[in-house]
C-alpha cells in the first residue's frame, strides 16, 4: 500500500483529507446561556457517577460526583434549539469576562452558592477553580 500511495500522492492527499474530515465531523459545538443551564440543573440532584480505569490487566473502578442530566437543551451554530444526550464524554468550556477559559466534564458540573464547580477528569477528581456565576460571558458544550 506505501508503493501505492508513494506512486500517486493525490490518492494521498484524499486519504488526509478524508481523515481530517472524519475527526472534525465528529465533535460538534453547542451553545447555552447561564440562565438556561441554571433552569435546567434546577431539577437535576447530586449523584455519584461510578466509571472504570481499564489498565491491563487491572480494573479500577472510581467514582466522582456531578449531576444527573442525561440530556440538555442546547442551541447549534444557527441557533437552533437542540438537545444533546450527556455523556461522561460531553465537555463544557466555560469563558469568563476576563478573557479566560476552563474546560471540564460536563456531568461533574454542580452549582454551589452561585459558584460552578466541576472536576477536570473522571479519574482522580481533580477539582476545578470555582466559577462565579456573575463572571461567566460565555458557555459552550462539546460532544
Amino acid at each position: 500500500m506505501c508503493n501505492v500511495l508513494k506512486s500517486n500522492p493525490m490518492k494521498y492527499k484524499l486519504l488526509i483529507i478524508l481523515f481530517f474530515s472524519c475527526i472534525v465531523q465528529g465533535c460538534a459545538t453547542y451553545h447555552i446561556t447561564t440562565e438556561s443551564l441554571l433552569e435546567q440543573l434546577v431539577n437535576s440532584n447530586q449523584e455519584q457517577k461510578s466509571t472504570y480505569l481499564f489498565a491491563a490487566p487491572f480494573v479500577i473502578p472510581t467514582e466522582v460526583t456531578g449531576n444527573s442530566l442525561r440530556e440538555i437543551k442546547v442551541l447549534d451554530k444557527d441557533e437552533k434549539e437542540q438537545t444533546i444526550q450527556v455523556t461522561n464524554r460531553t465537555g463544557i468550556r466555560i469563558w469568563k469576562r476576563d478573557g479566560s477559559k476552563k474546560t471540564f466534564y460536563f456531568n461533574t458540573l454542580l452549582v454551589k452558592d452561585s459558584f460552578i464547580i466541576g472536576k477536570l477528569d473522571h479519574f482522580v477528581g481533580v477539582d476545578i477553580k470555582p466559577i462565579n456565576l456573575n463572571n461567566i460571558e460565555k458557555i459552550e458544550l462539546q460532544k
